[in-house]
């Protein structure tokens, strides 16, 4: 900081002292020195600003050291007053230099002089063209903006005549007659595929004629004759048709369904005449009804009246209930009963008709089972009879619903048309045999039968059966309800004293009533019934009655105690055969065994003399307490190896 001020000093004093030197040389000395004319007239100059003189000169000199130069010479010790005549002179030099150099280029700089000025006109007509270009512009975009709203508009004229022409395009297609329709129609067989082609065509053309002439269009009169001339040829094509195919159904020995699944090919045949020839169309479903009306009842009368041939010819009666003693009817003119009532209550193989496999077997064919001489119970034959209504009647119900195009209740209304007289001749002939029918277990079986195939007919959609499954239960409820009654009543009304000899083994009552109690229980275990239930139960306390009144004829209470157990084991072992451990039945006589084997043990405790030696049904070699189911094979009049139905005493 003190070098540049002390160099400042110095500069600002070589200055003073350089301008000094230059006024003496441009003016003279002073003072009257030579070369001075006049003398130094100083007027009011004001000496005392030299200060503020002095801070401007020192900020020139401090602006000037700043300078490269300055800098360069200050460091070099140059004479600043000599640098600045070397300075000047140089600048003369260079202007002198630049003027011979003008001098020399001046026809080019005149050149170039000219050359500006014409590109000055030229862009002045370049300004004036791009001016023009611009107003032009200005009235394109107008004619561009008034292009534009003519296009918008032509394009709307364009969308409304393409709208117009396909409307008219359409109308045209729909009422202009073809040739190939014509020929098809007239010349080829309905069975061909083009003659279904061209119908479905003509039957459009039909409709589409029949919404213009509701609109007012006059061109239909143009083609009107055509259409109704063509269409009275295709009715008639197709009701020959139809009609020859229904016909076919009537010939003997005839698989009517292959007729019938030929004529569902040709389901757009009814469809045509149902839309353009309704009485045509009535005529065909009413042949139809009447010929396949006749053919089901004739065969399922048929077919009812040869079943019924191989069925067993030992059905049950009248006589045949639970408490009927096995002597009634063997008076001189009565006529034999079967060769073992017991068998009509017991079920044995009975059951399987209502098993998967039986329940959807093929149907049964009579003269097969007459040649074999095979023969049937009734639940078998009415399964068979009805597996073969439902198949036909479900095929038939699905047939009517596709071909003559009908729903809901029209479909059902229409199939009751069909098949109305078989199902009530069904009926009847089912009504008239539950008349004189006293096989509870078959009528129950038929119950159960029916619940199933109504399942069955509702998983296939086929509703149009409900009705009739219903009058069939209608009958054989009442009827089952009524044997179970009759039974329940023999087994009320009878005499023990009536009966006979008795001894301790298990009656052939309580026999028939374990059997036909298990086969009820089991049977109702798939589909429950209360109605059932309440029945048995009835029937259940009649022959724990009924035990009670035999066993009350035994004089001495050993014999008493004997035949009750006997009885309870015997009914509680068929039971727990077919029905389920928990059912009411087997914890019935589960307790009531169990009341009497616990009084024998106080019997054996408080007298072991007078009963150790007893033998019981149920307890081999005399164990008294501890029972078992009795086998159904142990049900029958003589005793099975092991056990005693006879008490023994010594």
């Amino acid at each position: 900081m003190a070098a540049a001020a002390t160099m400042a000093a110095a500069a600002r004093e070589l200055v003073l002292r350089a301008g000094a030197s230059d006024m003496e040389e441009e003016e003279g000395p002073l003072e009257g020195g030579p070369g001075l004319q006049e003398p130094l007239q100083l007027g009011e100059l004001d000496i005392t600003s030299d200060e503020f003189i002095l801070d401007e000169v020192d900020v020139h000199i401090q602006a000037n050291l700043e300078d490269e130069l300055v800098k360069e010479a200050l460091k070099t010790g140059v004479d600043l007053r000599h640098y600045s005549k070397q300075v000047e002179l140089e600048l003369q030099q260079i202007e002198q230099k630049s003027i011979r150099d003008y001098i020399q280029e001046s026809e080019n700089i005149a050149s170039l002089h000219n050359q500006i000025t014409a590109c000055d006109a030229v862009l002045e007509r370049m300004e004036q063209m791009l001016g023009a270009f611009q107003s032009d512009l200005s009235s394109i975009s107008s004619e561009i903006r008034t292009l534009q709203e003519q296009s918008g508009a032509m394009n709307i004229r364009l969308r409304n005549r393409q709208a117009v022409r396909g409307k008219l395009g359409e109308l045209v297609d729909g009422l202009v007659v073809p040739s190939a329709l014509v020929t098809a129609i007239l010349e080829a067989p309905v069975t061909e595929p083009r003659f279904l082609e061209q119908l479905q065509e003509l039957d459009a053309k039909a409709a589409a004629v029949r919404e213009q002439e509701a609109r007012g269009t006059a061109a239909c009169a143009d083609v009107r004759g055509v259409l109704d001339r063509l269409r009275i040829k295709a009715v008639t094509k197709i009701r020959e048709f139809i009609l020859q195919k229904i016909y076919s159904f009537r010939k003997p020995m005839t698989n009517y369904q292959i007729p019938q699944t030929a004529l569902l090919k040709y389901r757009f045949f009814y469809q045509f005449l149902l839309g353009n020839e309704r009485a045509t169309a009535k005529e065909i479903r009413d042949e139809y009804v009447e010929t396949l009306s006749k053919i089901y009842l004739s065969y399922y009368r048929s077919y009812l009246g040869r079943l019924m041939k191989v069925q067993y010819e030992e059905v049950a009666e009248k006589d045949d209930l639970m408490g009927v003693e096995d002597t009634a009817k063997k008076g001189f003119f009565s006529k034999p009963s079967l060769r073992s009532r017991n068998t009509i209550f017991t079920l044995g193989t009975r059951g399987s008709v209502i098993s998967p496999t039986e329940l959807e077997a093929p149907i049964l064919v009579p003269h097969t089972a007459q040649r074999g001489e095979q023969r049937y119970p009734f639940e078998a034959l009415f399964r068979s009879q009805h597996y073969a209504l439902l198949d036909n009647s479900c095929r038939e119900y699905l047939f009517i619903c596709e071909f003559f195009v009908v729903s809901g209740s029209a479909a059902q209304d229409l199939f009751h048309a069909v098949m109305g007289r078989t199902l009530s001749m069904t009926l009847k002939h089912l009504e008239s045999y539950l008349t004189d029918c006293y096989d509870a277990i078959a009528v129950f079986l038929c119950i159960h039968i029916v619940l199933r195939f109504r399942n069955i007919a509702a998983k296939r959609d086929v509703p149009a059966l409900d009705r009739y499954w219903e009058q069939v239960l209608a009958l054989l409820w009442p009827r089952f309800e009524l044997i179970l009654e009759m039974n329940i009543q023999s087994v009320r009304s009878t005499d023990p004293q009536r009966l006979g000899g008795l001894d301790t083994r298990p009656h052939y009552i309580t026999r028939r009533y374990a059997e036909f109690s298990s086969a009820l229980v089991s049977i109702n275990q798939t589909i429950p019934n209360e109605r059932t239930m309440q029945l048995l139960g009835q029937l259940q306390v009649e022959v724990e009655n009924f035990v009670l009144r035999v066993a009350a004829e035994f004089s001495s209470r050993k014999e008493q105690l004997v035949f009750l157990i006997n009885n309870y084991d015997m009914m509680l072992g068929v039971l727990m055969e077919r029905a389920a451990d928990d059912s009411k039945e087997v914890e019935s006589f589960q307790q009531l065994l169990n009341a009497r084997t616990q009084y024998l043990r106080n019997c054996q405790h408080k007298h072991p003399g007078r009963f150790k030696t007893m033998k019981f049904l149920g307890f081999p070699g005399g164990a008294v307490g501890k029972s078992r189911p009795a086998n159904a094979r142990d049900v029958g009049s003589s005793p099975g190896p092991g056990r005693s139905h006879m008490p023994r005493s010594n």
